[in-house]
């Protein structure tokens, strides 16, 4: 993936409802949560790993989230914001800037696992301000170009079918 050094401490800030919503979308598949934090630490050591998720009440999310602790995340989830009118709002930007400003003395390689273009200012500040290495894990045809130019160094998911989980077909018995 990148340059790697046995002594490094990351950090990995997983923006599972954008991860979800484009390995649905693009490949009608789950993400392989498992593989993406294996590909993104490599030999290094892991110093904390967060997958932000949104809570919405659907079938089987507790099962999600306890599967994510189980690979070793720390989950952080909050409600679904639903609005008068019916709009419906589910982000963590702010709070995966926060931890990853807050973090970065700790850490020397910080990996946001997200194509959202928003994080450019953030992936800015942690390399000039903090002096941390940032490295963006994300679906390249998702992704934000100019989020992967202002990374360090970029994985593509797009790559590697192993960090797909291909949903499974409802079979309708006759």
């Amino acid at each position: 993936m990148t340059l790697q050094h046995k002594q490094q401490r990351v950090g990995v800030f997983v923006d599972v409802q954008n991860m979800y919503y484009s390995a649905k979308n693009m490949y009608n598949a789950k993400v392989n949560f498992r593989e993406i934090l294996k590909e993104a630490v490599g030999q290094r050591s892991l110093i904390r790993a967060i997958a932000y998720c949104i809570k919405a009440d659907v079938k089987d999310e507790k099962n999600f989230f306890d599967k994510l602790e189980q690979i070793g995340f720390e989950v952080k989830a909050k409600d679904l914001q639903i609005f008068p009118g019916g709009a419906k709002k589910g982000d963590w930007d702010i709070g995966i800037a926060m931890d990853m400003i807050e973090l970065a003395p700790k850490l020397d390689s910080l990996i946001l696992v997200s194509g959202d273009g928003d994080f450019c200012p953030l992936l800015q500040h942690l390399r000039r301000a903090i002096g941390c290495r940032v490295e963006v894990i994300a679906f390249g045809r998702t992704a934000s170009s100019k989020l992967t130019e202002d990374a360090d160094s970029f994985f593509d998911l797009d790559k590697n079918k192993k960090f797909l989980i291909p949903l499974k077909k409802n079979i309708q018995k006759q």
